[in-house]
């Protein structure tokens, strides 16, 4: 089936139904998630983050503050 006769008889569906397909995708999406190559920079950063995490140094910020600097940093 070509994707646009998927993309029609997707939109036949309910909402509900639509959702239910959704949720579907993603569950075969994550199950076959070992399949998905990490790119090296990728691999690299979260090795990085995750030893300052183990050695206590990561900045924490509170999400209040993150939320409140960002609304003033684009008004």
């Amino acid at each position: 089936m070509k994707p646009e006769q998927i993309k029609e008889e997707i939109s036949r569906l309910g909402l509900s139904e639509q959702l239910l397909l959704v949720e579907d995708i993603w569950d075969a999406i994550a199950a076959s998630n070992s399949e998905i190559p990490m790119p090296t920079w990728q691999k690299r950063e979260l090795d990085r983050r995750y030893k300052e995490y183990e050695e206590g140094k990561p900045a924490l910020h509170d999400w209040e503050d993150v939320h409140k600097d960002l609304r003033e940093k684009h008004k």
